[in-house]
């Protein structure tokens, strides 16, 4: 089989964990040949090492520093965009979406290095996902917004990053529906949950962490939010279409004069939610589920880092779900038509309401240029 799957990880620290993920892959019979490794570091990183490693491994992949990066723009005639990815931010898993653009592959997948699989087949049970048509349970609420926790939520009482405060406390609906047409796959997580510094802090753990911990039991089944309901995608564990890259811009994140931080890879989920729901695609929630082993940290560094950004969350989904609309799936690319709507919704905008609200102009904004430099790099192929 060609390779067709792009991997990619942000890591500076912990990279060594892609070896579990490559021995998952054996033990299930997964061809590694698919994969093509992408290791998104700095330059303070041992990237010798890193490369090193997935040699060693028998793996295809590139490892791209600071450096690296700004040659890879420079050697594709988009270096007047290479503001579009943050440095020292997780929102630089952007970078592999223009890698994965600009590259022959049909599918990607985000693996945080602070993870390691479990025993099930981690590569094979996201195709699987990605491939699925059936019948799977789809959840709704009363608030508009599915708490990706909600199964054990009675016992543990979670909600992860990025689900809005004012959702909270809602009453949750289920049923059995057909879907035809998954373009992602987001697996969950063991041991540290994911979630913000507030509740982290509620949970009375200042290391970052939270003292309530998720097991496989709190999963008891696979899903998708139903039609007009937002969830919160996590980049921890994830795999999507090829067609999606238009409207999965991880947002500039930490480097801006508002210090809104955190938020990168929630906001592109709440953008892609809209579009699916638009195009009449899914995402899927549940398996393969990863262990999160999230390295101590001080819970008040992470507030500091949302706090610009917590009022600006609450209303970011009000703000785009009355657009985009009038997109057909018939269009030439209607994931880009959808996020260029919704770029120009925020770019053009009066946010003053808001603490921060101009950040959504600059958001906008830069949602813009991620799409530019997505055309320059096609027009160029």
């Amino acid at each position: 089989m060609s390779q067709d799957i792009c991997v990619m990880v942000p890591t500076i620290r912990e990279y060594e964990c892609m070896r579990s993920y490559f021995q998952n892959a054996r033990d299930h019979d997964f061809d590694l040949s698919r994969l093509h490794v992408v290791l998104i570091t700095e330059d303070f990183c041992d990237t010798d090492e890193m490369q090193a490693m997935l040699d060693e491994e028998g793996v295809d992949g590139e490892v791209f520093d600071g450096s690296r990066r700004e040659e890879w723009f420079d050697e594709h005639d988009v270096a007047e965009y290479s503001h579009i990815i943050p440095a020292a931010s997780h929102a630089e898993t952007s970078f592999g979406l223009l890698y994965m653009w600009a590259g022959d592959y049909d599918y990607g997948f985000f693996i945080d290095d602070d993870t390691l699989p479990h025993d099930e087949d981690f590569f094979g049970t996201h195709m699987e996902n990605l491939a699925y048509e059936g019948a799977i349970e789809s959840v709704s609420s009363d608030e508009q917004w599915v708490n990706v926790l909600y199964q054990n939520a009675d016992e543990h009482d979670l909600y992860p990053r990025g689900y809005p405060y004012a959702a909270m406390h809602e009453s949750v609906d289920t049923e059995r529906t057909e879907v035809d047409n998954i373009v992602a796959s987001q697996g969950l997580w063991t041991n540290v949950p994911d979630l913000d510094a507030v509740r982290i802090l509620m949970d009375g753990d200042l290391q970052g962490q939270a003292q309530t911990r998720t097991t496989a039991e709190d999963f008891t089944g696979d899903f998708v939010a139903a039609e007009g309901q937002y969830l919160t995608v996590c980049s921890m564990n994830l795999a999507f279409e090829r067609e999606v890259i238009p409207a999965f811009y991880q947002l500039p994140m930490d480097e801006n004069e508002w210090d809104v931080g955190r938020f990168d890879d929630i906001w592109s989920g709440v953008f892609l939610k809209r579009a699916c729901d638009i195009l009449g695609k899914q995402i899927y929630n549940g398996a393969p589920l990863c262990e999160h082993n999230k390295a101590p940290r001080s819970t008040f560094d992470d507030l500091n880092n949302e706090v610009p950004g917590l009022e600006l969350n609450e209303h970011l989904w009000e703000i785009v779900d009355d657009v985009g609309g009038d997109v057909s799936p018939e269009d030439d690319d209607p994931y880009a038509a959808i996020f260029a709507a919704m770029a120009d919704e925020l770019e053009g905008g009066d946010w003053s309401e808001y603490n921060n609200g101009a950040f959504f102009n600059y958001v906008g904004e830069f949602m813009n240029d991620w799409l530019d430099c997505l055309d320059e790099i096609e027009t160029a192929a």
